[in-house]
């Protein structure tokens, strides 16, 4: 094989890998973590062999296709532990999570990191990720001193799963993310 048809390949190769990331994305933000193999195959108009050459399985698929905002959580984590005001970074990492957990179905149980080895991973690089933030709210007095990131990701979990099924998932997820981040008691009652 010639260096130019190995080059080839290769670009083939990355353009169905792309091609089925892109699919396995928008299948799953329908149907969930559950999606079907050969739906995203189709999906991305290659063959069910090629999917599995990218993807030995279902987990290597979902992985993948939540590995990019996993990535992208982390670093708005980092970005924005050099906030000013720690309450408002934490708040504002949290939506981000929120929105798209709420717009990925299948994150919301790899967040809680009771589910496969590598959701547990991502759950937990989530969680690291996140402790500056956390620590910085804490030590501002805007969160309990007892709360952690892990706590703070079941939450966002939770949300996320009870509104997976709603008409409205992100919009009624933003409302009660807002709820269990205000409190129940309205302001300015003191009590």
């Amino acid at each position: 094989m010639s260096d130019v048809q190995s080059r080839t390949q290769r670009a083939d190769a990355r353009r169905n890998y792309a091609r089925l990331l892109a699919a396995a994305e928008a299948e799953v933000a329908v149907h969930g973590a559950n999606v079907s193999l050969e739906q995203v195959a189709r999906t991305a108009q290659v063959g069910s062999a090629t999917l599995r050459r990218h993807f030995p399985n279902r987990g290597a698929l979902l992985a993948a296709v939540f590995e990019q905002r996993y990535e992208a959580l982390c670093d708005l984590a980092a970005d924005l532990t050099a906030r000013d005001d720690p309450q408002a970074a934490l708040l504002e990492w949290l939506r981000a999570i929120g929105h798209y957990v709420a717009c990925a179905r299948g994150m919301a149980a790899a967040l809680t990191g009771h589910t496969a080895a590598e959701d547990e991973h991502c759950a937990t690089r989530l969680a690291t990720a996140a402790t500056p933030l956390v620590r910085r709210a804490v030590a501002a007095g805007a969160v309990r001193a007892d709360a952690t990131a892990a706590d703070l990701l079941t939450v966002v979990a939770g949300i996320a799963l009870a509104t997976e099924h709603h008409p409205n998932g992100a919009a009624e997820m933003d409302r009660l993310l807002t709820l269990v981040t205000e409190g129940l008691v309205p302001r300015g009652t003191g009590g």
